[in-house]
């Protein structure tokens, strides 16, 4: 029987936020993230790629919280970022992590739409570069990157089978759940009319959901928790401004980011916020899709003997289209979907 795979946090949700110190872009020393991590005791691991000359202190952080990095993330732009893949593999491998998840822009860097063949160029050069230092590559379903439209996703992985390599898959299915019901984000990438004919089926309580055929395809490696709601609310509490920088929200965007807007509604509380920590109201069944992912994807894997699902993480961030600026703790939000994940699997392989 497949055991549970072990369930990392990422770096950018370890922060121990309240009323009194909501969620910030100014992240904690990473020294602090691991204890964190570690005194949450429901982790397996700390997901983050190191920077540059952050390597030490990682290995450190490692040793002494007996926290491993298996997994680490990186962001691309085509015709701008090669050049970064084979330093940012090497960190990765540097600290020990064994799979280099990849996300790769919708945008070139000139800020022209890439095609399904350049996204899979990008893959094999990053599969050659990372088994040659045993670190596995993955592409992540994600916004304002290539799989916003996952109708691309099988595509790509057919290119890339047909080299006869392996290709290998991050699943953050918030990505989809957020746009059900939501016209403008089902517009962006031109999923209205596939969903409302059925063609493109987004809800995973459903038969033949994107989560359904990607499980089929086996190619599921990489499973990455966020808790999220359909047609959820933006979060108000962080508003646009152009002259910052932040991570996941590339110079060319699929989505138009204008200054003095709430960012995209792509996080949800897990638990039910306390009075003033989130800025709309909470309800457990917005929760359901969530938890039909996870438990579908759980399910899988303990019954194929033949499943690839190597990794799981949870992630509740502090970016602006996610939890910046919310007022609950963002640790033990990620905390307890863990806990609800090690819980699933325990009914899931109970003996009948």
């Amino acid at each position: 029987m497949n055991a549970l795979p072990p369930i990392g946090c990422n770096g950018r949700g370890a922060q121990q936020s309240s009323l009194e110190w909501p969620v910030s872009l100014t992240e904690p020393p990473l020294e602090e993230q691991f204890r964190l991590v570690k005194e949450a005791d429901v982790f397996d691991g700390f997901d983050r790629l190191p920077g540059a000359g952050e390597v030490e202190r990682y290995r450190d952080c490692i040793a002494r919280h007996a926290l491993p990095v298996h997994t680490a993330s990186w962001f691309y732009a085509v015709g701008r970022d090669e050049a970064q893949l084979p330093a940012k593999i090497e960190l990765a491998a540097d600290v020990g992590a064994k799979a280099h998840n990849i996300m790769l822009y919708w945008h070139d860097g000139s800020g022209r739409p890439i095609t399904d063949d350049e996204v899979a160029d990008f893959y094999l050069r990053a599969y050659d570069l990372g088994m040659a230092r045993g670190v596995e590559p993955m592409l992540e379903y994600h916004v304002n990157m290539w799989s916003e439209d996952p109708r691309r996703v099988a595509r790509v992985a057919e290119r890339v089978r047909a080299r006869g390599v392996h290709f290998w898959f991050t699943l953050d299915y918030s990505h989809a759940i957020f746009k059900i019901g939501n016209a403008q984000e089902l517009a962006i990438c031109g999923l209205t009319d596939d969903v409302a004919t059925g063609r493109a089926v987004l809800d995973p309580r459903c038969d033949d959901s994107f989560v359904d055929r990607w499980l089929a395809m086996g190619i599921v490696r990489w499973l990455q928790v966020r808790a999220v709601a359909p047609n959820g609310p933006r979060n108000v509490w962080s508003i646009a401004d152009p002259t910052l920088a932040v991570a996941a929200v590339p110079e060319h965007s699929i989505f138009p980011y204008r200054a003095g807007e709430p960012g995209r509604g792509i996080l949800y509380p897990f638990t039910e916020p306390a009075e003033g920590e989130w800025h709309s109201p909470w309800h457990d069944a917005a929760l359901d899709c969530t938890r039909a992912v996870v438990r579908k994807v759980l399910q899988h894997h303990h019954g194929h003997a033949d499943s690839p699902l190597r990794w799981i993480t949870t992630e509740m961030i502090n970016l602006p289209d996610y939890a910046h600026n919310a007022r609950f703790s963002l640790i033990g939000q990620n905390a307890a979907i863990a806990a609800y994940l090690r819980r699933t699997w325990d009914e899931i392989a109970a003996p009948a």
